[in-house]
């Protein structure tokens, strides 16, 4: 072991991605979560210090994303060594953006390399989705899997877990919108139906299935076809007061396409050049602005590289 400390990032995710629901998400490079491990003579994982979650998440191990993960870790590989860990918010919580997911991941990822165990990422994605349960309540992949992985990523299934990479146009940007309004990932699931008529199964079906065949192609007329949600967003829009003028807002402004990220209240937008991305970040963030809503924006492509070591 050379390291006694190391410090990683783990970036935030979109998932779902329109017609996505639970399958689809992609890392971003900005925003993100950096966790902080370091070895000590106790045995024990200890928090050591939380910032920028303004006193929201628990300091007990049992009781967080990241220590979580890393506890499941470490009973799997029956590592005794104890752990400090510092988790440093870089992202808001509740964002719809991954933000327990990214935490989850950076603690495994930064105890892989401190403790070098060479797990590969497959390996150390189990771990990961234990942490982010304790924030979600069931094992979901599609923030968790972007954020450790990195890149557009398809999950297929969990009975094993079935990831696939999806090509995305080198000139694809994405747009955050985050406005600082609350939305409880339970509350956003609650107020969706248990069953859907099979006109919408065979809607979203289709839109997924050719929104994957448009950024595969580069087709961006096509990939602004297809992201369209028939499962979550027509009753989820109804938790943002301004969504559908913000999409009409978006078109105007030359997005591809723009729709909620996860549960919300960010929403993404596609489009084909950064230049363009920066000007619906600020025309955007205007509006939201204009409506009366703190606002944050973030103007990313597509992360391929996933978590990395940063100190």
């Amino acid at each position: 072991m050379n390291r006694k400390s190391i410090k990683v990032f783990a970036p935030a995710s979109v998932s779902n991605v329109g017609p996505g629901f639970d399958i689809m998400g992609f890392a971003l490079d900005e925003p993100g979560d950096e966790v902080v491990v370091s070895t000590n003579d106790s045995g024990k994982i200890v928090i050591t210090d939380i910032t920028g979650d303004n006193g929201k998440l628990s300091r007990e191990t049992e009781n967080n994303t990241a220590t979580v993960a890393i506890k499941a870790l470490c009973d799997e590989m029956k590592i005794k060594q104890g752990i400090d860990v510092a988790i440093h918010k870089k992202m808001g919580i509740g964002s719809g953006l991954g933000s327990s997911a990214a935490s989850a991941v950076a603690g495994v990822f930064a105890v892989n390399i401190l403790l070098d165990l060479n797990l590969s990422a497959e390996k150390l994605l189990p771990f990961a989705l234990a942490g982010e349960a304790l924030a979600s309540g069931a094992i979901h992949a599609d923030n968790v899997a972007p954020s450790l992985f990195g890149g557009f990523l398809l999950i297929r299934d969990y009975d094993p877990v079935d990831i696939i990479r999806i090509p995305v146009p080198e000139k694809l940007h994405c747009t955050i919108i985050y406005p600082d309004i609350e939305i409880k990932t339970s509350e956003a699931r609650q107020i969706l139906p248990t069953t859907f008529t099979m006109k919408d199964v065979i809607a979203q079906s289709g839109n997924a299935a050719a929104l994957i065949a448009g950024l595969s192609s580069g087709n961006s007329d096509l990939i602004g076809r297809s992201l369209v949600d028939r499962v979550a967003e027509p009753y989820r829009a109804g938790l943002l007061p301004f969504y559908d003028k913000l999409k009409k807002k978006a078109a105007s402004a030359g997005a591809i396409n723009c729709n909620i990220s996860g549960s919300g209240p960010s929403l993404f937008c596609f489009s084909n050049s950064r230049k363009k991305a920066e000007k619906l970040a600020s025309v955007l963030g205007e509006f939201v602005d204009e409506q009366g809503y703190g606002v944050q924006t973030y103007v990313s492509k597509i992360n391929n590289l996933g978590p990395k070591v940063i100190e």
